[in-house]
């Protein structure tokens, strides 16, 4: 077993967070959904699997990547295909749901365990798209996430053209995609051009 394959076995193994996911309000069991090959040229950094994707061991496979794909310009074969696209959430299982049926937030130990040695595992990454807060305080220095998930996105000329920030796809921030035209105006065909270069030259 190479290098890569060992840790990507300890990561699936993993049960560093069963007492507290048995503790939340949805009892579930730790599934770690990881989806990333030592090739990959573009790497989506996202905040964790939700139910769905605890269910089905799919990244995004959800309404939420529904919107993330037509973001990018990708059909499915294309997102999916882990020769190419990574992905690496901030914490590889479904954290659960609170009391009120709220997303609970990616435990910390999760990245704070395996992150940095994936990513030192991952030379190829040429692009990377930062889905939602999380990834993006984990990734930027604090004076580029001043102002939140919204100013960061704003800013993100400043990152490029290796790095995009993105809002999270989640039909919860259709009000905030309708309030700031230029993420799809101008922010998506720079990302989409940028992500189809780095597909291409292979």
């Amino acid at each position: 077993m190479n290098d890569f394959a060992d840790i990507g076995a300890r990561i699936r193994a993993c049960r560093l967070c069963a007492d507290a996911f048995a503790a939340t309000h949805t009892a579930h069991d730790p599934r770690p959904v990881l989806w990333l090959s030592d090739k990959a040229r573009v790497l989506i950094a996202g905040q964790a699997p939700g139910a769905r994707v605890h269910a089905s061991g799919k990244p995004f496979d959800d309404a939420s990547g529904q919107r993330l794909r037509d973001w990018l310009g990708l059909d499915e074969a294309a997102f999916w295909n882990r020769a190419q696209i990574g992905f690496l959430p901030m914490a590889f299982c479904f954290p659960g749901y609170d009391a009120k049926g709220a997303d609970l937030p990616p435990p910390p130990q999760c990245a704070a365990t395996w992150r940095a040695n994936l990513l030192a595992r991952l030379p190829g990454v040429r692009l990377t798209f930062l889905v939602g807060g999380h990834a993006q305080r984990w990734h930027l220095p604090r004076s580029a996430i001043a102002g939140g998930v919204s100013a960061t996105v704003a800013r993100w000329r400043d990152f490029g053209p290796d790095i995009f920030p993105l809002p999270h796809p989640s039909w919860r921030n259709s009000g905030w995609l309708k309030r700031n035209p230029w993420f799809e105006a101008e922010l998506l065909p720079a990302a989409r051009v940028r992500l189809h270069k780095v597909l291409a030259d292979g």
